[in-house]
């Protein structure tokens, strides 16, 4: 459903003679499934409302990273040393807008939750691959997917490998493994799903806390009364209206990331009953222009022929650093030594060069600009230096035999893809807050359709929607069992049965 309209609530009057649940989630990916097992698990009577004919949502489409750390099993079999503050360092300086709080919920409990997960009844390998990739090309379970070792952020944390991929091979099939799991161990806990049907309003009390919802299965309707309503519905990329209101540059040559309900429904129930809204302007945006990782040696510059981001930089971080510079306009230049066999077709290659001045013309860039700086590059890479955007030894070669090949990374060649990150303000518990800071009662909000911790494509790493959406998933869960504890507590104590 498209357009920005926001769903009218309904009073609580409405719940009269309705069906009663302790805890409803709305949506069936891998925030809703947690949340709907914790509460569950924690005694409350749950029930799960999904549009689609089958649960998975948006988490099927996912590459199968978790990001998880701490000291992880994973971590220390494979020699990898890491620490909860360490981690939440990194994501502190990695963040535009960090929430404290969260980062440090997040990191403190990673490692109880990755043994969560693994008594979903699965377990991640315990091997790494030490490459630089968009997903491991087998089933090893570790790798990095962030910017741990990109200066400025490996001078902020020491750096550690935290993307935990579930052993699968392939892009997706590694994340539909654990929700299958989920949907297990949710009907092993109680939990009732009804499918193809979807919430259409919020019913709010008097004093503006959620009550209940109005549902909608083809032609049928109805209204549950429930303690608790949990929102994890997804994001908004599929909805062009909230797009072209809140991030303009996903609607520009772009190849959408979400499933066919990703169209902010969510996020506009949680407006509805006076949610405040974050980010909302910061989509991930991305081309990953590597494997082979030897591409990542050679050197990125923008039409005036200038380096602007180190080229180590994870794939969204570079992809958002080309979309700020002049007609989002951006070339890698690589010598035949660094060249490799393209494994991501994503970016186009243009032509090979006899040398960077014929390339320099080609491209139509400043005379004498891309002599300059593959010059300069050159020289210090020879030395294992990058005075100019710090990128990391490992990384850094000349790039002096030729012919040369150039990729063109530009918007509107390269084909990006892209999701939105903003959604409903919640707390570390995913309680829902309005503008002014106070909580809403009875309403939750997790994974796409929430803000948390991933905030923008600058400082994203692989692995969080899946990680924060899980984590903070079963936060909501558990709180909203709470919620219905209390309210079942105060019912008792005012002589109701």
């Amino acid at each position: 459903m498209s357009g920005t309209t926001v769903p009218e609530p309904l009073p609580a009057s409405a719940l009269e003679g309705a069906e009663h649940y302790d805890v409803v989630v709305v949506g069936f990916g891998i925030a809703g499934g947690c949340a709907a097992l914790e509460a569950a698990r924690a005694g409350a009577r749950t029930l799960i409302l999904e549009r689609a004919a089958v649960h998975g949502g948006t988490t099927c489409m996912a590459g199968g990273h978790f990001y998880l750390g701490g000291g992880t099993a994973v971590q220390r079999a494979t020699g990898h040393e890491d620490s909860p503050e360490e981690m939440y360092r990194y994501l502190v300086a990695n963040s535009a807008d960090p929430d404290h709080e969260k980062i440090r919920a997040y990191c403190e409990g990673s490692v109880e939750h990755f043994d969560w997960l693994e008594a979903l009844g699965f377990e991640f390998e315990r091997t790494y691959f030490p490459g630089k990739a968009v997903i491991q090309p087998g089933t090893q379970g570790l790798m990095f997917t962030g910017n741990e070792k990109v200066h400025p952020y490996r001078d902020a944390a020491r750096p550690a490998p935290r993307g935990h991929k579930v052993p699968v091979p392939g892009d997706t099939e590694g994340a539909k493994l654990v929700v299958d799991l989920l949907r297990d161990r949710c009907e092993e806990a109680g939990v009732e799903v009804r499918y193809e049907t979807g919430a259409t309003r919020l019913v709010l009390d008097d004093d503006g806390a959620v009550t209940g919802l109005a549902w909608r299965r083809f032609e049928e309707t109805g209204v549950i009364a429930a303690d608790a309503v949990v929102i994890a519905a997804g994001g908004f990329v599929m909805n062009p209206d909230m797009v072209a209101e809140h991030t303009p540059a996903l609607a520009s040559k772009l190849f959408t990331l979400g499933s066919t309900y990703d169209d902010g429904l969510g996020i506009r129930l949680g407006a509805s009953a006076g949610a405040a809204l974050e980010h909302m302007d910061e989509p991930f945006i991305t081309a990953p222009f590597y494997p082979p990782s030897s591409l990542v040696k050679g050197v990125i510059v923008n039409k005036e022929g200038r380096r602007f981001v180190a080229e180590d930089s994870y794939h969204s971080r570079t992809s958002y650093h080309v979309l700020q510079q002049p007609d989002q306009t951006a070339y890698l230049i690589a010598d035949s030594a660094h060249m490799g066999e393209q494994g991501m077709p994503l970016v186009k290659f243009l032509d090979g060069y006899e040398s960077i001045e014929e390339a320099e013309t080609a491209l139509g860039l400043p005379a004498g600009s891309l002599v300059a700086t593959m010059a300069r590059y050159d020289e210090h890479a020879a030395r294992g230096e990058d005075p100019d955007f710090g990128k990391h030894p490992d990384w850094l070669a000349p790039q002096t035999e030729g012919p040369w090949g150039v990729f063109d990374l530009s918007l509107g060649v390269a084909l990006y893809a892209g999701f939105t990150l903003g959604g409903i303000s919640v707390t570390a518990d995913g309680c829902a807050r309005r503008p002014d800071g106070t909580v809403i009662g009875g309403l939750y909000a997790a994974g796409a359709c929430a803000s948390n911790i991933a905030q923008d494509g600058n400082g994203y790493c692989s692995g969080t929607q899946l990680g924060e959406g899980s984590f903070f998933g079963r936060r909501a869960g558990r709180h909203a069992a709470g919620l219905r504890t209390a309210t079942a507590s105060t019912a008792s104590t005012a002589g109701v049965s």
